[in-house]
């Protein structure tokens, strides 16, 4: 039976009261975002979050004492989890708005409302104010590239053919459902911002040939 060593983790809220003369509410609300100054800090143990996990080992008694395994997301901090599933429910919001802006026209209030919908989300996950309503509806985006459970069966296929550290696996032995969660955490933790970066650049110069030689003298 494997040993594992788990560092858990609550958190526990410190605030303070202070005044602000200024003219808005929301000038207000930023100049306590920006007050620096904590000397006259309480601790709030009444209202300490719950207990969640944040560092695993392998082994007994090895904390620090090798690579850390990745935390199974039902037991990160609860935050995390919430702000995982909001960038899911996100991307499917812009999904479903390229669909039915391509297919049919859709109401103008529904249209409103989830062009601003994405674009809060947006400013959420990037730490930036709401934006003021109305907001312009985005630019359609497009699907770069699908990650196919077959297409990892057959991957899995070929390293074990390679790999002798699996020795005596088979592609069988590997379930459906392990497949579907390996796919699911990839999709959802994998940073694909340089990729996606240098398709947006190719995609730039594609656009830009076009127009050159849509534009140039016969």
């Amino acid at each position: 039976m494997p040993d594992f060593t788990i560092e858990t983790t609550y958190l526990l809220p410190v605030f303070r009261h202070r005044t602000y003369a200024v003219d808005t509410l929301d000038a207000a609300c930023r100049a306590a975002i920006d007050d620096d100054s904590w000397d006259i800090a309480e601790k709030d143990f009444d209202s300490s979050g719950p207990v969640h996990v944040t560092c695993i080992w392998a082994g007994a008694h090895s904390a620090y004492a090798g690579p850390p395994l990745q935390i199974p997301q039902q037991f990160e901090k609860p935050v995390q989890r919430r702000a995982r599933h909001f960038e899911i429910l996100l991307g499917l919001l812009k999904m479903l708005f390229d669909d039915i802006s391509a297919t049919r026209p859709p109401s103008p209030d529904w249209l409103a409302r989830a062009a601003w919908a994405i674009a809060r989300g947006e400013a959420i996950l990037a730490s930036d104010p709401d934006p003021e309503e109305p907001v312009d509806a985005p630019k359609p985006s497009h699907v770069l590239v699908g990650l196919g459970e077959g297409g990892v069966r057959d991957a899995i296929a070929a390293v074990l053919e390679v790999d002798p550290s699996f020795r005596g696996l088979t592609p069988e032995a590997v379930t459906d459902d392990e497949v579907h969660a390996a796919c699911v955490s990839i999709a959802t933790t994998m940073d694909f911002s340089d990729v996606l970066v240098s398709a947006e650049f190719q995609a730039a110069l594609s656009a830009i040939r076009s127009a050159h030689h849509r534009l140039a003298p016969d």
